[in-house]
């Protein structure tokens, strides 16, 4: 995580002046490196904001179509009624209970004197700290984390009763609070699972909370990990004036936690509505906002039926915590003129069809997301497709990605034979590559988008697979040897570094779990990552994880691997075909296929994990090294052995597992001591056999194992072989 007290983080340029801002952030993969190990990855946000003055907010106006940004500031906040509501089932043993304690902790402590809060924690029970909202003092703090101390995992998840609860407990306080002053009432909801005790029916536990809840009362959701029910959350937020957020697996749930939280901890207006005169205004956007938090900023955007109005009369109402607040004015719509943005070059008007008119584009935009959250929201057929055929149509028209549309990646040149080789590679493996495009979903490709002939090649059995697996095939003997490599979880493992003459180097990334029982070893390692530095002819960036893939070459591009796509330039291709296999092609003369293992319930001894393949080599130097690269050069033999004179070597009888015979294998001047095994590649799709070297092939590879880690995904360096190099 960057700390932004420092500054913006490296590579960024700011340009700006009184009305334009244009901010350049482009890291290479070494500034990457310095914030996080693996790289950055993640939104890429931009904090702002803008003078403003106080009152009806700001309205923008350009050819037809207006935008208003209404964020006040300087307001006395509303006080808060809020129940947190923990899950505390089994599930949520171990490290998501303990960050989200210490979360709460925290946004405790965050709490003003003129808010009230209690605290649920629910399994198959439902443990309430207090039967009533309780007043924010430091010993009621004290004691509310006390509670979520001890607060510890057991049973299953009754989500229908603990909504039900903080629901009961925010209407008791209003029902009863004479104070006379405005609040808002808040339930900030967390859960890692589904709904498994009481009401498990989805629509019962939303019918049931959209009564209890009446409107009055806000719901905020956090889903925690995989297995969680998100659509669930995500219609409970949309459904009662909420907000949803997911917290994946790997991530901190404590601080993402803290960072939601941080979003609605300061309520300044409820009941918030903005009135256009309808002979002036159409099609606008929702203007009828239950909460406005500090720091946030309300926004409608519509259509005027007059390009030549001059005024724009505008009313909003609202509740503060004391008062009732109507403001009301006539703004001036003037038609905008052109000026200068901040690199200097015209600032657009729309006059023309190539010009983009960015509030009109805004305004397709929001459209768009509130046709989608109304098409989440609603249970009728009719409706949905209704609103599906609309928010597709506006997509389409204005080139948005959403569920209904899809998106085409062109290369920068026509496809060349090339790039119909590397098409070919990836149908090695898995389901063929689909080129997409801006376009409904279901919409059938015109001729210019017509697949190329596909045809299934050969992997070369060269390879590194599960746990990890090493395969090394020496065709000109006939000859397979494998080997194994027990390194430790986190470890980089050089596997090619051709740096200095091919500029290729391959890198992998190792993730443990625990040994299936009954096993000999104490733990698994798999590959979690896969990273590939071209440095000819110019520098690019591969890095793959079972589910995405980043090019940085110049462009940076995040590529999901649930989804077929080729993507190419400088004589680097990429081709992801879903969830089965990512194939890189290097100059038409090298060729990687990275097979994606993944499970839908993975065992507690399985993950996620890739598999890497040498298809074609033909472009790595002699001088090439690393744990599979050192042999792709090079040849082998078998001498005598213990199987005795006359025994078929290169071909053994066909035996039980652990029976084959022993040998002794030379190559490179070494001479390894090798029995006969068979083991599976491509996924379990082929056995192979071959003469394996025992002991972490110890005697088989120069040097020793720690000679091949490298200190971070994109190291070049290699102190072995004829051909090192020290960069990055």
């Amino acid at each position: 995580m960057w700390n932004y007290d420092s500054g913006p983080p490296p590579s960024t340029v700011i340009n700006q002046n009184e009305t334009f801002a244009h901010i350049l952030f482009k890291p290479s993969v070494v500034q990457q490196a310095k914030i996080a190990q693996n790289g950055i990855l993640g939104d890429f946000i931009i904090r702002y904001d803008v003078n403003r003055e106080q009152g009806i907010g700001d309205i923008q106006v350009l050819n037809g179509y207006f935008v208003h940004y209404f964020a006040p500031k300087d307001l006395p906040p509303l006080p808060k009624n809020v129940v947190f509501v923990l899950d505390s089932s089994a599930s949520m043993v171990g490290t998501k209970l303990r960050q989200t304690k210490d979360a709460l902790f925290t946004i405790l402590h965050d709490l003003r004197p003129q808010d009230r809060f209690s605290i649920i924690g629910f399994s198959n029970r439902i443990k309430v700290w207090k039967d009533h909202l309780i007043s924010v003092t430091p010993d009621s703090i004290r004691d509310g984390k006390v509670y979520i101390h001890h607060m510890s995992p057991t049973g299953g998840t009754d989500i229908n009763e603990a909504l039900q609860t903080a629901i009961r407990l925010l209407n008791k306080y209003m029902a009863h609070n004479d104070s006379g002053d405005r609040s808002v009432s808040l339930i900030i909801f967390l859960t890692d699972g589904k709904p498994t005790v009481g009401e498990t029916h989805t629509l019962k536990i939303l019918n049931n909370t959209r009564e209890a809840a009446r409107g009055q009362v806000c719901i905020f959701t956090i889903g925690i990990g995989n297995d969680v029910d998100f659509r669930l959350l995500e219609k409970l937020s949309l459904e009662n004036c909420g907000l949803t957020r997911r917290v994946h697996e790997e991530e901190d749930a404590g601080s993402q936690l803290i960072g939601f939280y941080d979003e609605i901890r300061t309520p300044l207006l409820s009941d918030i509505r903005i009135d256009y005169p309808p002979s002036s205004v159409v099609q606008a956007t929702k203007t009828l906002f239950p909460n406005y938090f500090n720091g946030s900023e309300i926004i409608i955007a519509g259509k005027l039926v007059d390009r030549k109005l001059d005024h724009l009369h505008v009313e909003v109402t609202a509740s503060n915590s004391k008062k009732f607040i109507i403001l009301k004015t006539d703004v001036p719509v003037g038609p905008q003129k052109a000026g200068k943005d901040v690199l200097g070059s015209p600032s657009p008007e729309g006059d023309g069809e190539g010009d983009p008119n960015h509030i009109e584009r805004l305004w397709s935009y929001l459209t768009t997301k509130e046709l989608l959250s109304s098409w989440l929201q609603s249970d009728d057929g009719l409706e949905k497709e209704r609103l599906r055929q609309r928010a597709q149509a506006l997509a389409v028209s204005y080139h948005f990605l959403t569920p209904f549309t899809s998106m085409k990646l062109r290369g920068p040149s026509p496809r060349t034979d090339g790039l119909e080789e590397a098409h070919g590679m990836s149908a090695a493996m898995g389901p063929e590559p689909v080129v997409q495009s801006v376009r409904g979903a279901g919409t059938q490709p015109g001729p210019s988008l017509e697949k190329p002939y596909q045809p299934r090649i050969k992997i070369s059995k060269t390879s590194v697979d599960g746990d990890p697996h090493f395969v090394v095939d020496f065709p000109l003997s006939r000859l397979t040897v494998c080997f194994n490599i027990d390194g430790e979880p986190g470890d980089i493992l050089r596997l090619v570094s051709d740096h200095m003459h091919s500029g290729v180097t391959v890198n992998g990334e190792l993730i443990g779990a625990p040994a299936p029982p009954n096993g000999h070893k104490k733990q698994r390692t798999y590959f979690r990552t896969i990273t590939i530095l071209v440095n000819k002819p110019e520098r690019s960036y591969l890095e793959v994880t079972p589910s995405r893939v980043i090019l940085d070459g110049g462009d940076r591009l995040v590529l999901p691997c649930n989804q077929s796509v080729v993507v190419g330039s400088r004589g680097l291709e990429v081709s992801v075909s879903a969830n089965a296999n990512v194939t890189v092609t290097i100059q038409g003369s090298i060729a990687f296929v990275i097979l994606i293992h993944l499970y839908k319930k993975p065992a507690p001894f399985q993950r996620h994990h890739l598999g890497f393949y040498i298809a074609n080599s033909k472009g790595l130097s002699s001088d090439c090294h690393g744990l599979l690269g050192q042999f792709l050069n090079q040849d082998a033999r078998l001498t005598e052995d213990a199987a005795g004179p006359g025994q078929n070597l290169t071909h053994p009888p066909l035996l039980q597992a652990g029976e084959g015979p022993e040998a002794v294998l030379t190559v490179k001047d070494h001479r390894v001591p090798v029995v006969w095994k068979q083991r599976k590649i491509y996924n379990g799709e082929e056995q192979i056999d071959c003469w394996f070297a025992r002991n972490n092939a110890a005697k088989l590879i120069d040097g020793e194992y720690k000679d091949y880690l490298a200190s971070h995904p994109f190291d070049t360096e290699m102190t072995l072989g004829r051909g090192t190099s020290r960069e990055l």
